[in-house]
């Protein structure tokens, strides 16, 4: 893939998780090369890229548009994070020197600080940073299978964010998720860090295929402004 096609790819990506288009909008060609300030060529590529991915689904007759995805696949897909990305953050675990350590805590309390009941809430950096927390543990699990495999499937949950929600309770619990995760990593307690990030995982299960089972939660926090981003 030419550097070009690289670049229309992670912008198309990072566009479409956070919320530029959401499950089942058509991306068109022609308004995707303005957007990303290069040719038909790239957009054709990224968006192939991206259906391998699981975030883009092609069709003959209608083209490119976002994935959807039904509580079955969401279940599937928390399913193989559940038994990997707990065994990933503990394999970091050791692995982060301590200037790493304290950004993944400036991380977790800057998640907090756009989150809190009553603050100044902005979601959008809530989920670029909650992104930048998960992939920071991944990486330092130094596997290369693990991560390709783990960023694909976090994507796919990170993408159903416009119609999925949390309830305040379940966005406390997972901001506190992270706390606890950094106190568990500077530790050196591989085992904690493994049980909390199940019960995140958990905790994000539970609010995104509630909302899909009951629009009136789903309703109630979009006025809230609450995505299901801390996933």
């Amino acid at each position: 893939m030419s550097q070009v096609s690289q670049r229309a790819t992670d912008l198309l990506r990072a566009k479409i998780l956070e919320g530029r288009w959401g499950p089942g909008d058509r991306l068109a060609e022609v308004e995707l090369a303005e957007i990303l300030e290069v040719s038909r060529t790239p957009v054709r590529e990224a968006l192939s890229r991206l259906a391998v991915e699981g975030l883009v689904e092609m069709s003959p007759n209608k083209g490119a548009r976002v994935a959807t995805w039904s509580a079955a696949r969401l279940n599937e897909i928390f399913d193989l994070r559940l038994l990997l990305e707990p065994v990933a953050t503990g394999k970091a675990v050791g692995r982060l020197d301590d200037a790493e350590i304290d950004e993944l805590e400036e991380l977790a309390v800057r998640m907090y600080e756009h989150g809190r009941p009553g603050g100044d809430r902005d979601f959008s950096e809530i989920a670029r940073l909650n992104r930048k927390f998960h992939a920071t543990l991944i990486e330092k699990a130094e596997s290369l299978q693990l991560e390709a495999t783990l960023t694909s499937v976090r994507h796919i949950s990170l993408a159903t964010r416009n119609y999925q929600h949390f309830t305040e309770d379940s966005l406390s619990r997972s901001l506190s998720h992270h706390f606890e995760i950094v106190a568990a990593v500077r530790a050196g307690n591989s085992d904690w860090v493994e049980a909390v990030m199940r019960c995140h995982l958990h905790n994000a299960r539970t609010a995104m295929l509630g909302a899909m089972s009951n629009p009136t939660i789903g309703a109630d926090n979009t006025r809230d402004g609450i995505g299901a981003i801390l996933a």
